[in-house]
């Protein structure tokens, strides 16, 4: 058997190795405590339950981009030379995306691998913490001028910190 198959065959059995683990380790504690394995059994699968939606849309979203983005599009778009239209794309990308940020990463790494720069990924990244939907709580609580300056100030210091990320940072091949 040659050295390739025997690496292949490792990566399979090494994606089950943790799921396995798991499973093992809640059957030994079902032995121990019935009641509270159930209990955290149930809010694992609460977890995945609600995790279902927003990991779904990244998917779906990967594969539009799969089916209709080419590589240079996406550089257009988002590439290190993209100018105002990408860091504007970006700022809106992050405000109006929603769910956990851990399910936006598989995205965002694909996007990196077709040629988005580090520079609109930080500042997608960046621009999460600006939530349109508790934008009139905010109001509610803080008054409309400290919510308006809070999002404009976390708008343009995202492009800020992702100036100085990409400067940091350099992106493969720049």
């Amino acid at each position: 058997m040659s050295l390739r198959k025997v690496t292949e065959f490792l990566a399979r059995a090494g994606m089950w190795l943790f799921p396995a683990a798991v499973a093992i380790l809640y059957l030994i504690l079902y032995f121990v405590t019935p009641e509270k394995t159930l209990h955290a059994i149930r809010a694992s699968g609460n977890i995945l339950f609600n995790m279902l939606i927003p990991l779904s849309l990244v998917f779906i979203l990967m594969l539009l981009l799969n089916l209709f983005l080419k590589p240079a599009q996406i550089v257009k778009f988002l590439g290190r030379e993209s100018g105002i239209k990408g860091l504007s794309l970006a700022v809106a990308g992050g405000i109006i995306s929603t769910g956990p940020i851990y399910a936006w990463y598989p995205l965002l790494k694909e996007l990196k691998e077709k040629g988005a720069g580090n520079l609109t990924i930080a500042v997608f990244l960046h621009n999460r913490a600006v939530k349109p939907f508790l934008l009139p709580l905010m109001v509610a609580y803080f008054g409309w001028l400290y919510v308006l300056v809070l999002t404009v100030l976390t708008m343009f210091i995202s492009v800020a910190l992702g100036y100085s990320l990409s400067y940091l940072v350099q992106d493969e091949g720049s």
